[in-house]
């Protein structure tokens, strides 16, 4: 029978080797993982590659505009 492979990443945040079965994965901790997602919440991680995609603008667009409409309108006031 034919060894299975492990597969393992390092840590993007601490660089420690992280296997695929780790609960945290691809983080080796809660704490990384934490680290990470304040990294995204500051502005520390951003998407560079902009929307090429005329169809994808066109939705996001019609999605902020249908969003901000509703709130204009009271509906997110959350009275019935």
């Amino acid at each position: 029978m034919a060894k299975k492979r492990t597969r393992s990443l390092r840590c993007p945040i601490c660089r420690t080797i992280v296997l695929r079965s780790e609960p945290d994965f691809p983080f080796c901790s809660g704490r990384c993982r934490t680290i990470d997602l304040g990294k995204w919440a500051s502005g520390g991680y951003v998407v560079s590659t902009p929307i090429n995609d005329p169809e994808a603008y066109e939705d996001a667009q019609r999605q902020a505009d249908e969003l901000r409409r509703k709130t204009s309108d009271g509906e997110d006031s959350g009275r019935d």
